[in-house]
């Protein structure tokens, strides 16, 4: 038998899937019509076991508390309306205080700090109505600089527990970094917890740096620079932040590269004279070979998840469209279909769905279409939305969108694939061209 709050989560997961990601019959459900409730839950400030985990006590239990709710899928109860105290960990659940305030899930826990300074975080996840724990408790331990990824590992084990689904919270996202006026920005590389704390600056403001992509491990990231005045594939190491030219031919332009599933191989655009092709190249031996023959501008690969295959933007029918062929090149085939141009497009994890850019009408979206371009769903509009990238998960999209006019500014944005939950994700000054590593 399920329970009141297994439920619950099956029928909120449900109402925020869209139709097409739902891969069986007779299920298949919309989201033109009512109103999705989140879950309430309640997280009590976790309990201090010795005097100098009384801030990560706290601290800790906040940004659980924050990751939950930001996905939109769970709303938690104010702490001031909490009748229970949690003494102890191993205090007995007073689970009657927690049903008289609607709580449906409650995640108790308990920090500490050893003689070396590490932080210890255990905690449990009970099921109120049930009166029961979900799962097992766990715990996780640090250095003290690592309290905010104790928490984000704590949210991610909530996470999964509750929906059944895969998290996103512990993962980093590399972008573009952008500071100046519009028509004079300086740019750089840095590297942010997925929800914009932690910024680290990975290379200066001295040349243009595009399109930075994750390598599938996330210790690597490739990038375009145009340090040498033409642009260049780099890949740069994060542990060291060391960078090198991945691609180095004299006169030629290579940008837009992407690592392969298995990060062996990286593809990437090639212009040699008017002609810009897709080309691989094997990052052991730096060997590399041409995917696509044709006098049309191809750029922006993306592999699929199992690495058969590569979905790229092309004008070659006359307009920017999506195409897909085999990894190892040959005849493409068209997927998009509807009016306006597309770009930018980008492969699930899930390997279900292709994320992309839009530009029709004067307005920019974000939207996903099933891998042969069917049941296309616009996300976003804007002035300027562009460049998706997907949380490991597969439920969550980040995007740069920029605002209009001589003072309009960059900014990240992130949106779940039902296109509900849009909102701003805070970085220390403009940013643009995102991209989601793994689970750390």
């Amino acid at each position: 038998m399920q329970t009141r709050l297994v439920q619950m989560l099956l029928a909120i997961m449900l109402a925020l899937t869209p139709s097409f990601a739902m891969a069986q019959e007779p299920l298949r459900l919309t989201l033109d019509t009512g109103v999705v409730e989140p879950m309430p839950y309640a997280v009590p400030n976790f309990v201090p076991e010795n005097s100098d985990a009384m801030v990560h006590s706290q601290n800790i239990s906040r940004v659980i508390a924050d990751d939950l709710s930001g996905t939109g899928l769970f709303r938690e109860i104010a702490r001031d309306a909490h009748i229970s105290t949690v003494s102890s960990f191993g205090a007995p659940v007073q689970f009657a205080d927690w049903k008289a305030i609607n709580a449906q899930a409650l995640i108790t826990g308990a920090v500490s700090t050893d003689a070396s300074g590490r932080v210890i975080v255990k905690f449990r996840v009970w099921d109120v109505f049930a009166g029961q724990e979900l799962g097992q408790g766990m715990q996780f331990a640090s250095d003290a600089d690592g309290w905010r990824r104790l928490a984000h590992k704590v949210a991610d084990q909530v996470y999964s527990r509750l929906t059944g689904e895969s998290p996103y919270f512990d993962s980093r996202v590399v972008f573009v970094s952008e500071t100046g006026p519009k028509n004079k920005r300086e740019k750089r590389l840095a590297l942010m917890d997925y929800d914009g704390t932690n910024v680290q600056y990975l290379t200066d403001s001295s040349s243009i740096v595009l399109a930075p992509r994750f390598s599938p491990s996330g210790d690597r990231v490739l990038y375009t620079s145009y340090a040498t005045g033409f642009p260049r594939v780099h890949v740069l190491t994060v542990g060291n932040v060391q960078s090198r030219i991945l691609q180095s031919n004299d006169g030629v332009m290579s940008f837009a590269p992407r690592f392969s599933p298995d990060g062996r191989t990286v593809v990437y655009s090639m212009t040699q004279g008017s002609n810009t092709d897709i080309w691989a190249m094997d990052v052991a031996t730096t060997a590399t070979r041409r995917l696509s023959v044709s006098p049309a501008i191809e750029t922006a690969p993306s592999y699929s998840p199992d690495g058969s295959q590569i979905v790229f933007e092309s004008d070659r029918s006359g307009t920017q469209q999506l195409y897909t062929m085999a990894a190892s090149g040959g005849e493409p085939t068209r997927i998009s279909s509807g009016k306006g141009r597309y770009g930018t497009p980008v492969w699930s994890p899930r390997g279900d769905l292709i994320a992309f850019t839009k530009q029709n009408e004067g307005r920019f979206h974000i939207g996903v279409m099933r891998t042969d371009g069917s049941e296309e769903r616009l996300l976003t509009a804007s002035f300027l939305d562009e460049g998706p990238t997907w949380a490991p998960n597969g439920r969550v999209l980040m995007f740069a969108r920029e605002t209009q006019g001589a003072q309009g500014a960059s900014a990240l944005y992130s949106v779940d694939i039902s296109g509900r939950n849009l909102k701003r994700v805070r970085t220390p000054a403009g940013a643009s061209d995102p991209s989601w590593g793994p689970l750390q």
